[in-house]
């Protein structure tokens, strides 16, 4: 486990260089990585969502691809377009950004569900499609999406199809005043992200993924996070529930934090800590709910506290 640790601390370490005062959210996307999954990072303009994920990305020695998105974005200009070639009498497929390892989908929910939907084959199958041809993206590949708050202007909400395929949603808040400080003082002269170098290869991200699924979950803890997402699914509070994708993804976010935590084996809470920020945005408020001013968040503490914690069996 040394070796996971020392790649997950030099990441770690690497980024507070230029995010000051944001470790645990650092450490929930980092999850989200090494879980093979996608991120959804979410808050209002300004308080260093794109920081936050340029930092990480440039700890990685990968590829990486950045896309502003705005309303007049199009669905060729994200995945690749085909080209007809006047010598070869053939059409080419000129790839678009959506081919790296890293991914930054800026502001996201701010283009049209057109092209929020271009994105879902490579989210979810790693692959693009045009026409009867299929291009694999290389791994690993991740998608980290910043969105700024629904009630904004100039926001399309995102659709339940797309959500899902976020393995984690982050939300980043705004900072300390002390921290905030030390970010004027550090950002006044200079760019800091300049002179960030890479700590991790693309070996290493790839070890990491691989690690994560040998991460030991007792059959008690499975049922329980089942029993958790069935909650969703028979809930007055909410109108579409969680789906088995959803389930998955508490289990291999529960790994990473088990790993994370210098452990072989998932614990409840593990379950507990993350079931908020892998569940809360998969699932869908009744109107009962709306009228009584319920959230997500809520919603799902309740059904946590309202499931009896399993007791694992001591070997």
């Amino acid at each position: 486990m040394k070796k996971e640790l020392d790649i997950v601390n030099n990441i770690l370490l690497n980024c507070k260089k230029v995010v000051l005062g944001k470790d645990e959210e650092m450490t929930n996307i980092l999850k989200g990585i090494i879980s093979e999954g996608n991120v959804l990072i979410e808050d209002v303009p300004g308080v260093g969502k794109t920081t936050i994920v340029k930092a990480i990305a440039k700890s990685f020695n990968l590829d990486y691809s950045r896309i502003q998105f705005t309303p007049d974005i199009m669905p060729s200009d994200v995945t690749g377009i085909s080209v007809y070639n006047q010598k070869t009498m053939e059409f080419e497929f000129k790839k678009g950004p959506v081919f790296c390892n890293i991914l930054l989908a800026d502001e996201i929910n701010r283009t049209s569900p057109r092209t929020q939907a271009s994105l879902l084959e490579a989210m979810e199958e790693g692959q693009v499609s045009d026409g009867n041809t299929t291009y694999k993206i290389e791994k690993p590949f991740c998608v980290l999406a910043t969105q700024n708050p629904i009630e904004q202007d100039g926001t399309f909400l995102l659709p339940e199809a797309q959500l899902d395929r976020f393995i984690i949603k982050v939300n980043i808040g705004y900072p300390e005043k002390v921290h905030e400080m030390e970010i004027m003082k550090l950002y006044k002269d200079k760019e800091p992200l300049k002179s960030m170098i890479p700590v991790a290869t693309r070996e290493d991200i790839l070890f990491l993924q691989e690690q994560v699924k040998g991460i030991f979950a007792a059959d008690e803890l499975m049922a329980y996070i089942l029993d958790i997402v069935n909650l969703t699914r028979n809930n007055q509070n909410i109108s579409i529930g969680v789906s088995t994708r959803g389930a998955l993804a508490l289990l291999r976010i529960s790994q990473a934090e088990a790993l994370i935590d210098g452990r072989s084996y998932i614990i409840p809470e593990d379950i507990r800590k993350n079931a908020c920020m892998v569940l809360a945005h998969r699932i869908r408020l009744s109107y009962e709910a709306k009228i009584n001013n319920y959230t997500a968040n809520e919603i799902i503490k309740n059904i946590l506290n309202s499931i009896p914690v399993p007791r694992l069996r001591r070997c």
